[in-house]
């Protein structure tokens, strides 16, 4: 069901009326899901996300029915898509980057500032959009209020003004954030993801899972066959063999 949002982000224009049809059917079994489960909540709650989101919407004047589906559905799609294309974006860089596996491989701390690296080298959300709220002048445009803004995340992320080396992968980057920028695969400001903590400790404990999971990883096809999308970067299948 995710993938089919997922891909459904994109504009309409780029969509064929299959994708449109398969987005609005995972819309429909989301909120079948969701409805039912918010449901058994109220009737017996739990020590979990969604009783205290049910406990916030029965107040009435904090969290409508919608609002409360359409949290639960951002929650499922924008985790489960973005780790999962993190960690396949991230193998992939560390296997195109033998250099660099091996050196995370000898030192299983850099983990946790790998993670960082790779969300700036290959962000599984490339874009987002915005509404400018006050006029201002960028790189020779003027904003209006109102105009519509889109963030590319991906090149902001290797903006050789901005990153030294910018198409470089280098796991220690971030062992020293002072002098560092921080990329922007989260966003920033008031829609900053809720998610970063859960995402930074689910891909550190992936990456050292990988380090010690074998000596030897072989991607089998290079480049891999992505999914055609332009908000979430991520592919179809990364086929690899590990040995040793």
């Amino acid at each position: 069901m995710s993938a089919g949002i997922a891909r459904g982000l994109d504009p309409d224009v780029l969509l064929t009326p299959e994708e449109v049809a398969a987005r609005t059917e995972a819309a429909r079994e989301f909120i079948e899901f969701f409805g039912a489960l918010i449901a058994r909540r109220r009737a017996q709650p739990q020590d979990d996300l969604i009783s205290a989101l049910a406990a916030v919407e029965a107040a009435g004047d904090r969290l409508t029915a919608h609002e409360m589906l359409a949290t639960l559905v951002v929650l499922v799609v924008a985790g489960h898509e973005t780790t999962v294309n993190l960690v396949g974006n991230g193998v992939l860089a560390l296997l195109r980057n033998p250099g660099q596996f091996a050196l995370l491989r000898d030192n299983p701390d850099l983990a946790a500032p790998a993670v960082d690296e790779l969300l700036r080298y290959d962000a599984p959300s490339q874009l987002t959009t915005r509404v400018a709220t006050r006029e201002i002048e960028l790189s020779g445009h003027t904003f209006v209020p109102g105009d519509g803004v889109m963030v590319m995340f991906g090149s902001a992320n290797r903006d050789p003004h901005a990153f030294d080396e910018p198409d470089r992968l280098d796991l220690t980057r971030y062992t020293d954030r002072n002098g560092v920028n921080r990329h922007m695969s989260f966003g920033l400001g008031l829609h900053y993801c809720i998610g970063a903590p859960l995402v930074r400790l689910e891909m550190e404990i992936a990456l050292r899972a990988l380090a010690g999971r074998a000596p030897t990883v072989e991607l089998l096809a290079d480049p891999p066959a992505y999914r055609p999308n332009l908000v979430v970067r991520g592919m179809a299948e990364l086929p690899v063999r590990f040995t040793g």
